[in-house]
């Protein structure tokens, strides 16, 4: 993961193009012409040993003879020439190069990644259309048009869609601050510059478009820092996929490649659409609609039939329409005729005049309650469509936040689209899309909620490590993948998860019945054997058993059946347990599967023998707390009933959200779990049983926090010191101390905020809290001091964080220590753990910046090694770095 020398991609002070020309056609002639029919302000310097000059410019034979070396070079040249190329302007001194030669062979690929590397010479491409950022006026790419100045980034994998959307965004006047087309992603890729605009200024949304992910971890941390300080919208080809194989897990085979990749974006933060057309959308929605913060939409019409249309499209999206205020209906009465629909939608009648359009619009704005509004007109010959759009243009430009317009048909209308256009108004083809629109926005927003939420603590105590890895060893031992039904269920017992007393027994209708006296009847009995994995499909379940007989003759009949359809199968014995009556309990699954892109993912659904003809699931991503385990379940229609109705009380839900962290904690710690299900699980308002479950483990240990998209908590850097008197913990922050944070920064006095915040702060917002506390632990850290108090509660006493850039070069501290306990060596304690923990991460240096006033805190610094460096701006604070 790194942003060197991106800049010199992106915004270039000069650019050589090798393999520049005129021959019409060519890459290099047309990526020659683009850059300088741009208002690119540098220098631009061709090569081209065929050529002596290019119209009245000068070309270079070399890239050696160039006058001065470029920030950005230019590949248009066949792939043999390419790593050569790469080594020479590498020693030269050039840090960015787009490769735009197509049919680079894996080892010629290689050979050019190997030539950069030294140099840390930065490549976009191979065989990529090139990059845009029109507001240095660089088109260094072989588009058909250059692009609008704006504040959309779009990345895309594919060149094709960059020359869309380009073509389509400049026909609506929408701007960008970065095109960029990455090609085939042998260097740079999604998340270096999902990381680089991120904080780039001119950049306040971004649009991906993605066909595959290779890097997960490194896309994920890039893709939540970045979703955290600006939209990022998504579409992504592949949706079928190309399917997986087949798996003895229902999990797997539910647990397709897609709907993962929904799990993650949705973790993530941002957005994902469907379409083109849904891209497209976003584009003019983001420009145009994207700081609206409404919940509810009123809907405007001059037509019953387009409101209707609209208002079925919101009710599908689960978009609510607002209740018209009683001062808003009788602000309506007084514009409208008698015959206006006196509700939303507002339809004010086909017949309508000019000053009815402005007078309504007027009164729905002025009225806050109504929310967003969705402007709709359809042509009509009383009046024209031009004439209402030039007097309704300027009250909707005074609101483009909360206006949306959809202008009912083509050339009608062309002009009063038009007019609305350059009044800045989001404008969309029909209802439905302007609705799914305001959906998509909702639906984004509910991605970044939930990036605020403060988790709750789990019940789960710690597992039974050593009970847990002696099931798995005990079957890599024998040589198995399949854990049998009593391992899987010890496994899920030393993780606090509650399961149905089971016995085994030898495979005999004897056996079966000795095994039986143990249980209070009824009973279920179960078919024991490795090599058969969905015990129903062979007929190897029977239910309820009231008692021995029944339970001997089930035995016998079991064995005729299994071997009869399985004869190739062992058969080791069978199960039995007591029968769980739980009437008015749901049977769930929850589940867990390694996935080729994003590494180990849970799964929670509806279960059942038919769990895979129902399809009812949510795929999430590891770590989960209760919040995150809300969120999942909550996706599923299952969670209705499990809500509760009629006679069916509502559900312990902690139970199950319990079980889900479970599993998520048992895939950290348990590299060799494959495949797990759990199904049934029973839940009803007592709580949750496991009825059964299947685990498949693998020496390949493609599971293990090593192997998480996401970073899990770092519980190993806990530990215990001793402070003056007291014995304290410091430990990683977690989600769940945000209320402890809070606590700790309101006991902090208003000038200890000043110096560590340079500002006079009497509260955090929740937004910040929530950031605070939320971190992500692969680039980021913060160390807590906490300590116990007398009443058994925990208090937060003193952090230390530090931002790790994703260079993985500086880290930027700050620390701060409870008012009340400041001078008695706590700081020192907390930047010592920190200066240990990046020194073994190999970050280079930590660097921070003080108030020239904060004489304790620079003090403390020298002590530690840390020397003051220049400082770029601001005059009163000392810029401090530590070379680790």
């Amino acid at each position: 993961m790194s942003i060197r020398h991106l800049d010199r991609l992106l915004e270039p002070r000069s650019i050589a193009v090798i393999g520049a020309s005129i021959r019409a056609g060519s890459v290099g002639a047309t990526v020659w012409a683009n850059l300088h029919v741009g208002q690119f302000a540098g220098v631009i310097y061709g090569v081209n040993p065929k050529h002596k000059v290019l119209g009245d410019v000068a070309i270079f034979a070399q890239p050696a003879d160039l006058p001065e070396v470029p920030d950005l070079a230019v590949i248009c040249t066949p792939p043999e020439t390419v790593t050569g190329l790469i080594e020479e302007l590498g020693r030269l001194g050039t840090r960015a190069v787009i490769v735009m030669t197509a049919g680079l062979s894996a080892e010629q690929k290689e050979a050019m990644l190997k030539a950069a590397r030294p140099h840390v010479l930065r490549v976009l491409g191979p065989n990529c259309l090139g990059l845009l950022s029109p507001h240095h006026g660089v088109n260094a790419s072989f588009a058909h048009t250059d692009a609008l100045a704006g504040n959309v980034a779009f990345v895309s994998q594919s060149g094709a869609l960059v020359t869309a959307v380009l073509d389509w965004a400049k026909s609506r006047r929408i701007g960008f601050s970065h095109m960029v087309s990455l090609g085939e992603r042998a260097d740079v890729d999604f998340g270096d510059l999902l990381d680089y605009l991120a904080s780039d200024s001119r950049t306040r949304s971004i649009l991906l478009y993605i066909e595959s992910i290779e890097a997960s971890r490194k896309f994920m941390s890039a893709a939540r820092a970045a979703a955290r300080n600006k939209p990022v919208i998504v579409v992504k080809a592949g949706r079928a996929g190309s399917g997986l194989t087949a798996a003895a897990s229902h999990t797997w085979a539910l647990a397709g490649s897609d709907i993962v990749f929904d799990a993650a974006i949705r973790r993530a933060g941002m957005l994902r659409v469907e379409t083109l057309q849904d891209l497209f959308m976003a584009v003019e929605t983001l420009a145009r609609f994207g700081t609206n913060r409404d919940e509810v939409l009123t809907l405007m019409t001059n037509g019953g039939g387009a409101g209707v249309m609209a208002a079925d499209a919101a009710a599908l999206a689960g978009i609510k329409l607002q209740e018209l205020s009683h001062p808003l209906l009788t602000q309506l009465d007084a514009v409208l005729p008698p015959t206006w629909s006196h509700a939303n939608p507002i339809d004010i009648i086909g017949d309508a005049p000019v000053a009815r359009y402005t007078q309504t619009l007027e009164a729905v704005l002025q009225d806050r309650s109504s929310g967003a509004v969705l402007f709709m007109h359809a042509p009509s010959a009383i009046v024209r469509s031009e004439d209402i759009a030039r007097a309704c243009a300027p009250i909707a430009g005074e609101a483009t936040s909360r206006v949306m317009a959809c202008w009912l048909g083509d050339a009608a209308v062309a002009t009063a689209r038009q007019v609305f256009d350059q009044a800045g108004v989001a404008d969309y083809a029909t209802p439905e899309e302007a609705v799914r629109a305001f959906a998509l926005l909702a639906t984004f927003r509910r991605n970044q909620a939930l990036l605020l939420e403060a988790p709750t603590a789990s019940e789960n105590g710690p597992p039974d490590l050593i009970a847990a890895r002696a099931s798995v060893e005990a079957a890599l031992d024998d040589g198995r993948e399949m854990l049998n039904e009593l391992e899987a269920k010890a496994v899920l017992t030393a993780y606090g998860i509650p399961v149905v007393q089971t016995l085994a027994t030898g495979p005999t209708p004897d056996a079966a019945a000795a095994a039986g006296r143990s249980l209070t009847y009824p009973v279920v009995l179960k078919i024991l054997s490795p090599d058969i994995s969905h015990k129903s499909d062979v007929g190897g379940v029977s239910l309820n058993l009231r008692d021995e007989g029944a339970l001997r003759q089930a035995a016998a009949e079991m064995l005729e059946r299994v071997r009869k359809l399985r004869p190739e199968a062992p058969i080791a014995g069978f199960t039995v347990q007591s029968m769980v009556a739980r009437p008015m309990a749901q049977e769930l699954i929850i589940g867990a599967s390694i996935d080729p892109v994003f590494g180990p993912v849970l799964l929670f659904g509806q279960g059942g023998t038919a769990v895979e003809v129902l399809g009812d699931r949510a795929i999430a991503l590891p770590p989960l707390n209760r919040v995150l385990a809300r969120e999942a379940v909550s996706r599923t229609r299952v969670a209705k009933l499990l809500a509760g109705y009629r006679d069916h009380p509502p559900a312990k839900l902690d139970a199950i959200y319990d079980v889900l962290v479970a599993v998520s904690q048992m895939l950290a710690d348990l590299p060799e779990l494959a495949e797990l299900d759990i199904n049934p699980l029973l839940a009803d308002h007592e709580g949750v049983i496991a009825l059964d479950a299947r685990l498949r483990v693998s020496r390949k240990q493609d599971a293990g926090a090593a192997h998480f998209a996401i970073t899990p908590y770092p519980e190993e850097l806990a530990e215990t010191v001793q402070w003056n008197d007291e014995t304290i913990l410091i430990r990683p922050i977690r989600p769940e101390d945000e209320p402890q944070h809070r606590s700790f920064i309101e006991a902090l006095q208003p000038e200890d905020l000043r110096l560590r915040f340079f500002s006079v702060r009497r509260e955090l917002p929740r937004s910040e809290l929530a950031r605070l506390a939320q971190i992500d632990y692969a680039r980021e850290m913060a160390f807590i001091a906490v300590r116990n108090l007398p009443d058994g509660t925990s208090q937060t006493i003193g952090v230390v964080r530090a931002v790790i850039d994703p260079d993985n070069v500086d880290a930027e501290f700050a620390v701060i220590v409870r008012s009340d306990l400041k001078t008695r060596g706590l700081g020192r304690i907390l930047m010592r753990k920190m200066i240990a923990f990046l020194s073994g991460r190999g970050t280079q240096r930590m660097v921070g910046y003080v108030l020239r006033e904060n004489e304790a805190m620079r003090k403390l610094a020298r002590s530690l090694g840390f020397e003051p460096v220049a400082a770029p701006t601001d005059a009163d604070a000392v810029f401090l770095a530590l070379n680790l």
